[in-house]
């Protein structure tokens, strides 16, 4: 099963939409603090709207945390800054997929972290920033479950 790992995420409305996201594919959502919202939120809960009592969220003090507790086989860094294309990327269902904050995507001492083959791009125009945040997670979840056949769709 994947896991979706939101780094800082400031915008709840996207959150509450990558909740949904999650529990409609069977993702596990982790967000790392300090987060921009309080999980009570009510643009959250409208976002994820009765989804949020289904989902699987955890929060973690850290990234450092989080990478502790999950043990990820391999965690995906995804940026504007990615050396592989996500069309031409492999993904197993142990991967961890690990997304920026909404108004500044994923620091540089984190992206070091991360080997350069783990760090992914979603294909855009030339000229084009970034993508919204729930729309990137939704594009890289659905990339892999696609991979996987959809298991344990209806």
């Amino acid at each position: 099963m994947l896991d979706v790992l939101l780094y800082q995420p400031e915008i709840p409305p996207n959150t509450g939409n990558i909740m949904r996201l999650c529990v409609n594919t069977g993702a596990r959502l982790h967000l790392i603090a300090p987060l921009g919202f309080v999980l009570d939120d009510a643009k959250l809960r409208r976002a994820g709207l009765d989804y949020g009592d289904w989902s699987d969220v955890t929060v973690h003090a850290s990234l450092e945390a989080a990478i502790a507790t999950l043990s990820p086989p391999r965690l995906l860094a995804f940026t504007t800054k990615g050396s592989h294309n996500l069309p031409d990327f492999k993904f197993r269902s142990s991967d961890a997929l690990l997304f920026g904050p909404e108004t500044r995507g994923l620091p540089d001492t984190v992206l070091r972290s991360i080997p350069r083959e783990a760090r992914l791009r979603i294909p855009m125009r030339p000229n084009s920033r970034s993508l919204n945040l729930s729309n990137a997670v939704a594009v890289v979840v659905y990339e892999a479950w696609r991979q996987f056949g959809y298991t344990g769709a209806g």
